[in-house]
């Protein structure tokens, strides 16, 4: 899979200024993780100055707070001395928030069994506004190293499951979440266009699953539903991906 595709900084969001005011709100952690954030575009150890660029920081608060994450395992300098990448303390994390939902417990099973059975890569995303976050990936023979990982990203507008979760929701807040996508065509097949996007909703909301081929990787065709919690809301999305040469829509 391209990476550049899965990157996940659609999915940063800002606190607003009333969160900002709270008086329970600790500045400090805010800009720590300002810093961790500034790796989800990285592709290569990042230098102080360009983590604090990115941050949005001046380098002496930088360089305190890297410091300090580079002393709980947060960060750590890269093998050449150049620069900074994130620590293996963060897989700790991510470990923690897969094991203790209960949604990815539960679909586990389900996406055995549809591999076993497709014999073709499934894969469950977790509903994050204008994204789709993989959180479990099952893979097919031909899978590449970043189509096994978890915590990348699709945007919602354009992804099987992404469609399919928007099929789920109120026109009002599908036509808010498109409209402040970047809607970016990811291949000559990508639908930019809003209301074309507003029409494959709706052609999800009637078929019960959207599938969508070559949207965001030439060559491949998904199919995507959505994955509802007990109130009726979506909140993740399972999706079947198979390849042209062996698939038709």
């Amino acid at each position: 899979m391209a990476s550049h595709v899965l990157r996940s900084e659609s999915g940063v969001r800002q606190p607003d200024d009333a969160a900002l005011d709270d008086p329970l709100f600790i500045r400090a952690i805010h800009r720590a993780t300002q810093v961790l954030d500034v790796f989800r575009t990285a592709d290569r150890p990042l230098s102080l100055a360009e983590i604090a660029r990115g941050a949005g920081l001046d380098r002496s608060a930088a360089q305190r707070i890297v410091h300090t994450l580079r002393m709980t395992g947060h960060l750590r300098r890269a093998e050449d001395d150049r620069g900074y990448l994130p620590g293996i303390r963060l897989l700790d994390h991510g470990l923690d928030y897969l094991r203790l939902n209960p949604l990815v417990r539960r679909a586990s099973p389900v996406l055995m069994e549809l591999r076993r059975n497709l014999q073709e890569r499934v894969d469950l995303s977790l509903f994050d506004d204008l994204r789709m976050v993989y959180a479990a990936r099952n893979q097919s023979k031909r899978e590449t190293f970043l189509a096994t990982l978890t915590g990348y990203s699709v945007p919602t507008y354009c992804s099987s499951g992404g469609l399919a979760v928007l099929s789920r929701l109120s026109e009002a807040r599908s036509r808010d979440i498109i409209a402040r996508s970047d809607l970016r065509a990811l291949t000559p097949r990508t639908p930019v266009d809003p209301e074309a996007i507003m029409a494959a909703v709706a052609e999800a909301r009637e078929r019960g699953h959207a599938l969508c081929v070559e949207q965001v990787l030439m060559g491949e065709l998904a199919l995507g539903v959505a994955v509802l919690d007990a109130q009726g809301n979506p909140v993740a999305a399972i999706h079947v991906v198979g390849s042209l040469s062996d698939w038709t829509a």
